[in-house]
C-alpha cells in the first residue's frame, strides 16, 4: 500500500489553514490510475500539462480566475473547447520561449477555465474508480505547538496511525510506504530523524512499524502523478472543506469538489482497550499541536 502525500497552506499566506493530505493507493492499481490520468489530460487539455509546462497542482488549477474564464460563457462543445483550450496552452508555450505576448480570445479563456474543472472532477472520479483512500489532518495556522521540536508533530503521527489501521484491514500480511514530495534536502533528512524517533523510540510508533515502513521515500512532485494528486487534494479541502468547529471562510465554489474527496476518505472502526469500538475517520481538523491533545473534530 503506498501513501503519497503533500501539503497545503504552510507558507502562511493566504490559505486558510495547513494541510497535510495523502492519498493511498493500492500498488495494484497505481499504474492504471497513472495511465488513466495521463489520457484524461489528453482528452481534456488536448496534451499534457506537462507539454504545455503548466504545473498539475491545485492553486495553478482551481484558482480563482479559473472559475472566472469557465462560467463567463455557456459549457462549449466537448471538441471545439479542446481546440480552443490546445490554442490557448501552445500560446503560454510560445510565450515562455520567445517572451513576446500572444493574444488570446475570450473562447480560449474560457475553453481553458472549463477544462481545468472537468479534468479535477475527472481525476477525482478516476481516484474513486481505482479505490483511492484520503487521509488529511487540516490545522489551524496558529495553532500551539509542542515544546519538544525534536518530536514528529502531532498532524503526522495521527495521520499515520489512521493510515496503519487502514493497512491492516486491508490484510495482515501487508506493508504500508509513505512518500513525500521532497521539498529540500534539510527538510528532508529533519522528517526522516523525526518519524525514526516515533517509530523507533515510542510503544505506539513500534506497534505501528508492523504495517507501516518507518522510513519514507521522497520524490520530485513534478515528476510523480500520485504525489500531485495529493496537491489537489489537499488544496481542495484548506479551500474547500469545513467541519462544524472550523471558522476560517471557504470558497463556495471549491465545496463540489470537496463533497468528492471527502467521499474518498477513509473511514474505519477501532476496537479500544475497554472492548468498545471508535470511528476512524481519514479527515480530521486539530486546533492544538500540543502533545497529548485530541483531535477536536472528525469528517
Amino acid at each position: 500500500m503506498l501513501l503519497f502525500m503533500d501539503e497545503s497552506g504552510t507558507d502562511h499566506a493566504e490559505s486558510p489553514y495547513e494541510v497535510l493530505a495523502g492519498v493511498a493507493i493500492q500498488s495494484r492499481d497505481l499504474w492504471n490510475l497513472i495511465q488513466a490520468v495521463r489520457a484524461t489530460e489528453r482528452e481534456v487539455f488536448g496534451m499534457t500539462l506537462a507539454e504545455a509546462r503548466v504545473e498539475f497542482k491545485g492553486r495553478k488549477l482551481l484558482k480563482p480566475r479559473v472559475f472566472r474564464f469557465a462560467s463567463q460563457s455557456y459549457p462549449l462543445p466537448q471538441a471545439q473547447r479542446v481546440d480552443f483550450c490546445r490554442e490557448f496552452l501552445k500560446k503560454g508555450c510560445r510565450e515562455g520561449e520567445a517572451g513576446a505576448p500572444q493574444g488570446r480570445c475570450r473562447n480560449e479563456f474560457t475553453a481553458y477555465g472549463q477544462a481545468c474543472l472537468e479534468f479535477v472532477e475527472r481525476v477525482l472520479a478516476l481516484c474513486s474508480q481505482y479505490r483511492a483512500k484520503v487521509f488529511a489532518l487540516m490545522v489551524l495556522p496558529e495553532a500551539a505547538e509542542s515544546a519538544d521540536t525534536d518530536r514528529l508533530r502531532r498532524d503526522y503521527f495521527v495521520l499515520f496511525r489512521r493510515f496503519g489501521h487502514y493497512v491492516e484491514e486491508t490484510g495482515a500480511d501487508r506493508m504500508g510506504l509513505i512518500i513525500f514530495d521532497e521539498r529540500d534536502k534539510a527538510h528532508s533528512q529533519c522528517l526522516c530523524q523525526k518519524m525514526d524517533s516515533y517509530f523507533l523510540g515510542t510503544g505506539e510508533g513500534r506497534a505501528l512499524s508492523a504495517h507501516i515502513v518507518p522510513e519514507p521515500f521522497f520524490v520530485h512532485s513534478d515528476l510523480t502523478t500520485a504525489v500531485r494528486l495529493a496537491d489537489i487534494v489537499a488544496y481542495i479541502l484548506n479551500w474547500g472543506f469545513r467541519l462544524p468547529t472550523m471558522t476560517k471562510p471557504r470558497r463556495e465554489e471549491i465545496r463540489p469538489l470537496a463533497d468528492m474527496v471527502y467521499g474518498l476518505s477513509y473511514k474505519g472502526v477501532h476496537l479500544m482497550e475497554d472492548g468498545s469500538t471508535r470511528t476512524l475517520y481519514g479527515i480530521s481538523y486539530l486546533d492544538d499541536l500540543s502533545v497529548g491533545t485530541r483531535e477536536t473534530a472528525d469528517a
